[in-house]
């Protein structure tokens, strides 16, 4: 769910940059009061993701704009499907138009390509999982849109969980001080996961006690090894470079989570556009 209040706020800031002192263009063409009605139209197939965030910005602009919707959020759109149709003061629907359909197009596109991972490993008992690679500012609407295409969320931030990687078992003098650390200052409501490389890593994750492994970067030979290795002592996730990887084979390695920050900082905008009647 996302917050209104954090949503408003994002418009503000976003329309802001956009805008800025006025919509030149619309106030030297357009004729004061004129009214208009228009759809959106997807120009390619996929799952929609940002009507109610498009909604808002329309809204936020000027509360006399109606846009009817056809479809919803996580709906399956294909190419020609007429999404919504809007009606209001030319002026006002020009000024949301760029800003609405950035939402639309860039939500819609992770939630998509989420959709593609969640569908290939569908088969198996494994949940597909963003990262924090996600647009600065923007991480709350791109991890909603995760979950709109099927897939499910890692942790929002730095404090939603113990992730212990590379250079904090670097700084920290190895796995095992690492996680000794973490296990005597945080809660024992949070979980510990530790990233591993190597076999030789597992076992000293598994040793000192990790509640999840994640196997970074290995082959599906080696992932396949670990997760034989760790057997139930502790959840698995497979990471790095995922979306490289065939899916359905590294889910089939047994696996418990893939994370594939590509969801987020590789998805491709959904085509989406505004016609005027």
């Amino acid at each position: 769910m996302i917050d209104q209040k954090q949503l408003l706020k994002t418009i503000e800031w976003a329309l802001a940059e956009d805008v800025c002192t006025g919509d030149i263009t619309t106030q030297c063409t357009v004729p004061e009061g004129m009214m208009v009605s228009g759809n959106f139209i997807a120009k390619s197939s996929g799952i929609l993701c940002g009507m109610d965030i498009a909604k808002s910005v329309f809204s936020y602009i000027d509360p006399v704009i109606v846009l009817d919707c056809f479809f919803y959020d996580g709906n399956t759109i294909k190419r020609g499907d007429i999404i919504a149709k809007i009606k209001g003061r030319a002026a006002s629907v020009l000024m949301g138009e760029r800003l609405a359909l950035n939402f639309l197009q860039r939500l819609s596109g992770i939630a998509t390509k989420t959709r593609e991972a969640v569908d290939k490993v569908s088969e198996f008992p494994v949940k597909i999982l963003d990262t924090r690679k996600t647009t600065p500012l923007l991480r709350i609407y791109e991890k909603y849109a995760v979950r709109t295409g099927g897939g499910f969320n890692h942790r929002f931030t730095l404090a939603g969980g113990i992730l212990i990687k590379d250079n904090h078992i670097k700084a920290s003098g190895g796995i095992q001080k690492a996680v000794k650390a973490a296990r005597d200052f945080a809660p024992h409501t949070l979980k510990i996961e530790v990233e591993a490389e190597t076999l030789a890593e597992v076992d000293e994750a598994l040793a000192a006690g990790a509640d999840i492994i994640m196997l970074d970067n290995m082959s599906l030979d080696m992932m396949a090894m670990a997760v034989s290795r760790i057997g139930k002592r502790a959840l698995t996730e497979a990471s790095g470079n995922m979306d490289e990887k065939d899916l359905t084979m590294v889910a089939a390695t047994g696996v418990d989570f893939i994370s594939i920050g590509a969801l987020t900082n590789a998805a491709l905008p959904l085509d989406i556009s505004l016609k005027f009647d």
